[in-house]
């Protein structure tokens, strides 16, 4: 966002913005669109980096440490992040079956919700774009944008709930 507010005069014109710029911007808007929508589901709380932990923990609970890995932060970074999801009701840490000592990290039917209330706001946020944009519009640009992640090698961190901002 720092690059486009010092490119402001450059851009001032959406239609010169190059393709990496208008799908960041496209997704930034989505994403804010969708985040307004839970809040208004009264998740207000809710932001758009607890999804980084979130993808982590769809498959079941895990052990903070192996969170951190996955992450690609400490594992203090990530027992902070459990921390605060915990105190907001999205997560909660229960005993590891195997081992005595450790503790994993699960969703709660609150972080369940979270989810799915995202994949409900995404859909209809599509299904409006197809009805006011065409939807050979709306699924060729998707179409396109999962061509661009193929072809950057970024499809693996997305099927194994990799995905993280850029560094």
């Amino acid at each position: 966002m720092v690059e486009w507010l010092a490119m402001s005069d450059r851009y001032a014109d959406l239609a010169a913005a190059d393709l990496p710029l208008a799908a960041l911007f496209a997704g930034w808007a989505m994403a804010d669109e969708v985040q307004r929508r839970i809040a208004a589901d009264g998740m207000d709380d809710l932001r758009f980096a607890d999804g980084l932990v979130f993808q982590h923990l769809v498959g079941g609970p895990i052990a903070i440490g192996e969170l951190g890995e996955r992450m690609g932060v400490t594992q203090q970074a990530a027992s902070k992040s459990v921390a605060d999801l915990e105190r907001r009701g999205y997560v909660e840490r229960r005993p590891d079956p195997d081992d005595a000592r450790a503790r994993r990290v699960a969703l709660t039917a609150r972080g369940e919700g979270a989810i799915e209330a995202a994949r409900v706001h995404r859909a209809a946020i599509s299904a409006e774009l197809a009805e006011r944009l065409g939807p050979r519009s709306v699924e060729g640009a998707r179409r396109l944008l999962l061509d661009v992640i193929a072809d950057l090698g970024a499809d693996t961190a997305v099927r194994n709930r990799r995905v993280r901002p850029p560094q």
